[in-house]
């Protein structure tokens, strides 16, 4: 019961257990309503094993993870909406050598930026910068995202740009020799894949299944991956060229930079001049079928497809394809592989694997 005036509670047993209303009349009404008033005081500190505030702490630590859930997921999410809206998740432009937009041009902006060097730098936490110094650099800002100008302004990669990356517009097919010979090697039943899924070309009927909408006015593309991430219905018709695509050792098959497919050109067909998205990849192109008057110009530098040989083209550089020959010529075919630069060290592919994954 209440003991006067003095500012102390002081609880004394009651008729009952808690719960269980004890011998009390309404002469003791004003007591309990007085001592209901006063402010409830607690012991400090509390005894750490009251479940009371076992289950508060408990409610706290679940609501700390769950923010901490949601921001890395909304940064995630924004990673991948800005990927996409630059085409690294797209439809790659397979026949241009870059992507439809973005990635090969310069709309990534700084917020782009921002999150490709974020995801760097939580790879090397992680991990290691050990062995990136080009990445760390590129992670660090300045020329390294959303491209730079290299030689005389013709190197502008429109997404990552590794500095002191050796570059040239046309690499040797001995810096890749492995690859190339294998996919020279299977020339024949990569031919014949095209055969069994080709068409006329025309235009005038629905696209066959696999084929994807004309990127250009006469430039087609049947993708066996797509910005990283394997086409099965595709790929069980080509059966040549995907085994050529799984026995291949620098194939960028894990990243969004990496597409593999047929591209064809009809004559008169002309892609004006577009950059990459990076020149941490060259472009291996087979040449299937190679009528007169096809040409890629590449960096100012014009070259010719073979048929039966690889021609290993960065694409970061500025660069024009281009069919002249006359309609009976027929289309330019050619195998598009995107390889990663031979001067890209392991530690470095992991962690750009890391940062531009393909979409799960």
């Amino acid at each position: 019961m209440w003991k006067g005036g003095n500012q102390e509670a002081v609880i004394e047993g009651s008729g009952g257990e808690l719960g269980v209303p004890g011998s009390w009349g309404l002469q003791d009404a004003a007591c309990h309503l007085a001592r209901a008033s006063l402010p409830i005081m607690f012991p400090w500190p509390l005894p750490l094993g009251s479940s009371a505030l076992t289950m508060l702490l408990g409610a706290l630590t679940s609501l700390f993870l769950w923010y901490c859930y949601r921001l890395g997921s909304q940064d995630m999410q924004a990673l991948g909406t800005g990927s996409r809206a630059g085409g690294v998740s797209g439809m790659p432009d397979v026949c241009s050598q870059t992507g439809p937009r973005g990635l090969g041009d310069s709309g990534e902006g700084p917020r782009a930026e921002g999150l490709v060097s974020r995801r760097l730098r939580a790879y090397a936490r992680r991990y290691s910068w050990a062995g990136m110094g080009r990445v760390r650099r590129a992670a660090q800002g300045g020329s390294g995202l959303t491209g730079g100008a290299g030689v005389m302004g013709i190197q502008r990669p429109g997404l990552l740009f590794l500095p002191d990356l050796p570059s040239s517009p046309f690499v040797p097919r001995d810096a890749q020799r492995h690859d190339v010979e294998l996919l020279q090697s299977s020339f024949p039943a990569i031919l014949r894949d095209f055969g069994a899924v080709s068409w006329d070309f025309s235009g005038t009927t629905p696209l066959p299944r696999g084929w994807s909408p004309p990127l250009a006015p006469g430039c087609y593309q049947l993708l066996l991956y797509q910005a990283g991430r394997c086409q099965p219905s595709n790929c069980r018709r080509c059966p040549g060229a995907y085994r050529a695509l799984r026995g291949l050792r620098s194939f960028m098959s894990a990243n969004t930079f990496g597409n593999a497919g047929f591209s064809v050109l009809l004559p008169g067909a002309r892609l004006e001049g577009r950059c990459g998205p990076t020149n941490a990849r060259v472009r291996c192109h087979l040449g299937l079928k190679i009528p007169p008057g096809c040409e890629l110009v590449v960096g100012g530098e014009p070259q010719c497809w073979a048929e039966g040989h690889c021609l290993l083209v960065d694409d970061s550089f500025l660069h024009t394809v281009a069919h002249n020959g006359s309609p009976e010529d027929g289309p330019r075919v050619v195998f598009i592989v995107d390889l990663w630069h031979p001067n890209v060290a392991g530690a470095e592919r992991q962690a750009l694997d890391f940062v531009f994954a393909p979409d799960p």
